[in-house]
């Protein structure tokens, strides 16, 4: 099966300052994969490189098979892509962008638009009018209309108010849902999780994390140890798991801690000197904070084969 879109060794540097370094990742059809950073991480270059709007100065990203670099026009007239800013054309009515926009695509365009239009409640007005919501929507009609196989979403939600954001997010699992592929960037973790299938963290340029959420949250668990006496470092795990981060209050651990099996959470109990032991699962924004805050050789997972992400269950 051929991978929707994918990334090979990606590096990019502006002057001196290394943007994206040696990042890997693929996604095939279907899926929602949440693209996650801090600002200034690369989210938005590695976006613009995939479209073929940027070239890496090592590396390389194909779309539906098409090289990025090759077939840039080809590739952005194939898949749907709605930036952070949307470049609309705010003196005309909704209804007239759309009938602007049909005439780059084949016969059908029109009609599905105003489908999406109806189902959005967009008003036919003209767009300098309609507030940052609603011009939102008329993008993600716009991205949607042609049937792309590929919907690229860079901080599409920004701006927008909470019940609005929480609609439009979710309004992806119904495209996944309809074979589509979705590629979201996105700084609203917490609504994000509700709907990602694959989560790929970068920081600092370098791709860090990328799995299938249910994978991360099932492997990820958040152990809050209170010691019998003052301790001033962390209860010792066992050598196969990993400490993602560690606070201390007093005489209590919060430690987020990978791959804990049975076994170390049995010992943890049992460890004289530990008073009480709770553990819980993370949200996916603790685990982010985690990853952004602790030492690069704490969480260096690493991307997991294609297979492994593929084989994940998608979220209905």
């Amino acid at each position: 099966m051929v991978n929707v879109f994918e990334f090979n060794g990606i590096r990019m540097r502006f002057g001196n300052q290394t943007v994206l370094d040696n990042v890997s990742f693929s996604a095939e059809r279907g899926q929602v994969i949440a693209l996650l950073g801090e600002n200034g991480a690369g989210k938005t270059t590695l976006l613009r490189i995939l479209l073929g709007l940027l070239a890496p100065e090592a590396g390389s990203s194909q779309v539906l098979g098409l090289d990025s670099q090759v077939h840039g026009a080809e590739i952005r007239r194939r898949i749907g892509y709605m930036p952070d800013r949307p470049a609309l054309y705010e003196w005309m009515t909704v209804r007239e962008i759309g009938w602007f926009a049909a005439g780059f695509y084949p016969l059908g365009f029109q009609k599905r638009y105003e489908d999406l239009a109806q189902q959005f409640s967009l008003p036919d007005k003209p767009i300098k009018s309609l507030s940052k919501g609603m011009q939102g929507k008329v993008s993600l009609a716009l991205a949607l209309s042609h049937n792309p196989e590929l919907l690229v979403l860079d901080e599409p939600t920004s701006g927008l108010d909470p019940l609005v954001r929480r609609e439009f997010l979710e309004s992806m699992v119904d495209v996944a849902a309809m074979g589509r592929t979705v590629l979201l960037s996105s700084h609203q973790i917490a609504e994000v999780e509700r709907v990602a299938d694959v989560v790929a963290i970068l920081r600092g340029g370098r791709l860090i994390l990328c799995e299938p959420l249910d994978v991360l949250k099932s492997r990820v668990c958040e152990v809050i140890v209170t010691m019998c006496d003052i301790e001033t470092a962390p209860p010792e795990l066992p050598q196969s798991s990993l400490l993602m981060g560690a606070k201390r209050h007093d005489r209590t651990w919060r430690m987020l801690i990978r791959d804990l099996d049975d076994a170390g959470r049995m010992g943890l109990s049992a460890e004289s000197n530990h008073a009480s032991v709770e553990i819980r699962q993370p949200s996916l924004e603790e685990i982010f904070v985690a990853c952004m805050t602790s030492t690069a050789e704490q969480f260096q997972f690493g991307p997991l084969a294609a297979s492994e992400v593929s084989s994940a269950g998608q979220k209905s």
